[in-house]
């Protein structure tokens, strides 16, 4: 009797286990299926082998001066990540810069001093945006229609006065924003300045009604405004916050290079979106996070650092960048169909225990 007792009870503590061991499983696909991880883990196998290819990788100076070279792209995505969360794009951002810096540059030309260069650089952009704004939210054209004509008629304004010149007359104080330290550290102020915004651009994408609106607004617009969100307001705000870090951008590239020439930040508008499609954002909007975005930027921004060091052409640069940005369309995808088929797994074989 006691022996036909246990075997029931012997039954059940095996199920309990293998339920277990099964959700344990689960667990651990589902944290090493998630893109943030998955950039975590390149990013560390990144600096194991540039670290063994160079021995100048690893050396804190380079680190920290490397980021010069992708601190004002990393600012440009922090608003593009909003832009495509909510199924917008803007690929005028690098025409933006030219504008600002043009503007900028007429400004020091004019004897203004750094507080009202700054401005300038400042005000060009956000009207720009709001340009974009307009034509998209209140004319109801479609943003990649309007951002094409934009990027051609923002560079156009300084290609049709500079033409082959170029504005170098800045004053020698203004250096400091896009060449300075902190203090006595080796901390960029660039870098700064980027943590700044982040910490603050996403604190409002996952903490406030705002953020939530993005995903609600990228999930489906028409839903959205059945739910009472004002789509074309949040759409325009989106598109003058990404003229306004366009012009920081452009303030800190424009100091940090010393001058103002028409093709300033050419071809940075693809740069920009691969970060953040790199960085988890789909394109289709409605689905991302701001970390995602930070770990693709260092991620990219020390994969060219390290290809730098070890002499690769630009040519390969440019081809692993590709590849980096089918990959990061396509992956994303085929992970969350695994997930969805586990998950689906993971349930017929609960109710079959």
């Amino acid at each position: 009797m006691q022996q036909a007792d246990r075997q029931p009870k012997q039954e059940l503590v095996n199920i309990s286990r293998l339920i277990d061991e099964n959700s344990l499983k689960e667990k651990l696909i589902l944290l090493f299926t998630k893109w943030e991880v998955l950039l975590g883990i390149l990013l560390v196998f990144e600096f194991i082998l540039f670290s063994n290819l160079s021995p100048y990788f690893l050396d804190y100076f380079n680190l920290m001066n490397s980021t010069f070279n992708f601190m004002e792209k990393a600012i440009m995505a922090l608003p593009m990540i909003y832009i495509i969360m909510s199924g917008d794009i803007d690929i005028s951002i690098a025409s933006i810069i030219a504008l600002s810096s043009f503007a900028m540059g007429y400004a020091a030309s004019m004897g203004m001093d750094v507080a009202g260069i700054i401005l300038i650089g400042l005000a060009a952009g956000t009207l720009a945006g709001m340009f974009n704004g307009f034509f998209v939210t209140i004319l109801k054209m479609p943003a990649i229609a309007v951002t094409l004509a934009t990027q051609s008629l923002f560079r156009g304004v300084s290609q049709a006065v500079l033409g082959d010149q170029a504005y170098t007359e800045y004053p020698k104080s203004m250096a400091f924003l896009g060449q300075g330290y902190v203090g006595d550290t080796l901390i960029p102020f660039e870098l700064v300045i980027f943590l700044f915004l982040a910490a603050v651009m996403g604190f409002i994408l996952h903490k406030t009604r705002y953020g939530r609106k993005l995903y609600a607004i990228g999930s489906s617009r028409e839903a959205a405004r059945f739910a009472g969100i004002n789509v074309s307001r949040i759409r325009f705000i989106n598109f003058t916050l990404m003229g306004l870090f366009c012009g920081i951008a452009a303030v800190l590239l424009t100091s940090r290079i010393g001058s103002t020439r028409p093709n300033i930040a050419l071809g940075w508008d693809m740069e920009v979106i691969t970060l953040v499609v790199l960085g988890g954002v789909s394109i289709s909007g409605g689905k991302g996070n701001l970390f995602g975005v930070i770990m693709a930027i260092f991620l990219l921004g020390y994969l060219k650092f390290g290809m730098g060091l070890i002499n690769l052409s630009a040519k390969v640069m440019v081809i692993t960048t590709g590849l980096l940005l089918v990959i990061a369309v396509l992956l994303p995808g085929f992970l969350d169909g695994v997930k969805a088929r586990r998950k689906l797994k993971s349930q017929q074989m609960a109710s079959t225990l």
